[in-house]
């Protein structure tokens, strides 16, 4: 399926030139810099997908516009929906502790599943945590010559866990919102526990066998990437000299149901579009999934955006070593930007802030642009 699409993508470059607007903005975006950007939307207008920057450092050829990428955190969302149709298949409650489900961690009995989607739980977060007053702790290594030396290392779920829970706790159960990947990893573990079937097996049955999504894998220690894709890069000093790795290639272990899988532009089109049109969860699921909580606007597994024009969009984006993806939607499905990144990586996260306003030039342009910034999308 997904080589079809890449066939058709390939053979229709002239959808740059219907919406120059969109085209203009991936190539900024490139020269603000990133090495490559493949963008995709769904509109009122059709389909338009086009890309822009290189596929590989030091080549000509254009990312592929329909090609595998590290999604990151956007895995997050796939998680989440997992656990709320276990709920809605009588397997798991919400508001029920999560240590009824995995009592050999002895978990606070105050964290609740919700609290695990929605990043309530104050569990600390294995990949470190920077605190308000600029003090940061260190989690896994997952930055750095360290992790690029390691990236092949295979990490077991419970070790990232057990690592978390012999950190103190961030806040108060139910206090207070802090991102953790823990959460995401215990919810993984609390997948896998009450199915007796393994999280990736889970993912494939509840939604990418359903949906189709053949570009799309949770490869849980898996190194490869499938073709076609963007080469990924992460720059690191050793020895007091630069120097920079292609890190496309490398054990996802680390950060596990956090943000292990991969994904194509297509399969999370069709996986947002699908989510928030209700073919994946009850309508009461679905409300309590994009309900924020107050503080930054998280729902269970997903953020929810105001827009410059009045709208929402239902999103999450994730990025780590040189791969990132995007996804956003309007509440109603009836439009969704989706795209993949490929860029240089760093332990100073040096690409976090032009990430952010590239992002935020690409919401802008696609959910308030044009004539339709007067219609807020509800």
């Amino acid at each position: 399926m997904s080589t079809t699409f890449t066939d058709q993508d390939e053979l229709t470059p002239q959808s740059g030139q219907d919406r120059p607007e969109l085209q203009k903005a991936i190539e900024e975006i490139v020269e603000s810099g990133f090495v490559g950007v493949s963008l995709r939307v769904h509109d009122e207008r059709g389909e338009w997908v086009g890309s822009a920057g290189v596929a590989e450092l030091g080549g000509s050829a254009k990312p592929p516009t329909n090609g595998h990428v590290r999604i990151g955190s956007v895995t997050k969302t796939f998680t989440a929906t997992v656990v709320l149709q276990l709920v809605a298949e009588g397997k798991i409650e919400l508001d029920t502790p999560a240590d009824d489900y995995l009592p050999e961690f002895g978990l606070d009995r105050r964290i609740t599943v919700r609290m695990l989607l929605q990043h309530t739980s104050g569990v600390f977060n294995f990949t470190g945590e920077l605190y308000e007053d600029g003090t940061f702790a260190p989690g896994i290594a997952w930055s750095g010559q360290e992790w690029v030396d390691n990236r092949f290392h295979a990490y077991r779920p419970q070790e990232l866990v057990e690592l978390a829970l012999s950190k103190p706790a961030r806040f108060e159960p139910g206090t207070d919102w802090s991102y953790s990947n823990t959460n995401y990893v215990l919810a993984r573990l609390l997948i896998e526990k009450v199915t007796g079937r393994t999280y990736a097996e889970e993912m494939q049955r509840l939604i990418l066998g359903p949906l189709g999504l053949s570009g799309t894998v949770a490869p849980t220690t898996q190194t490869e990437i499938p073709e076609p894709h963007a080469h990924a890069y992460y720059r690191y000093e050793e020895d007091g000299q630069q120097k920079k790795a292609d890190v496309t290639r490398q054990n996802p272990s680390w950060i596990s149901s956090g943000g292990d899988m991969i994904s194509t532009t297509q399969d999370l089109h069709t996986f947002i579009s699908a989510l928030v049109g209700g073919k994946l969860l009850p309508a009461r699921l679905l409300a309590e999934m994009c309900t924020p909580e107050p503080k930054v606007g998280y729902g269970l597994g997903v953020f929810v955006q105001d827009t410059d024009c009045g709208g929402t969009v239902i999103t999450h984006n994730g990025g780590h070593g040189g791969h990132a993806g995007l996804m956003y939607s309007t509440p109603d499905g009836s439009k969704t930007l989706t795209a993949a990144v490929n860029y240089v990586d760093d332990a100073a996260l040096s690409m976090g802030e032009v990430f952010q306003k590239a992002t935020q030039r690409l919401v802008k342009e696609v959910f308030c642009g044009g004539a339709d910034a007067a219609e807020p999308a509800h």
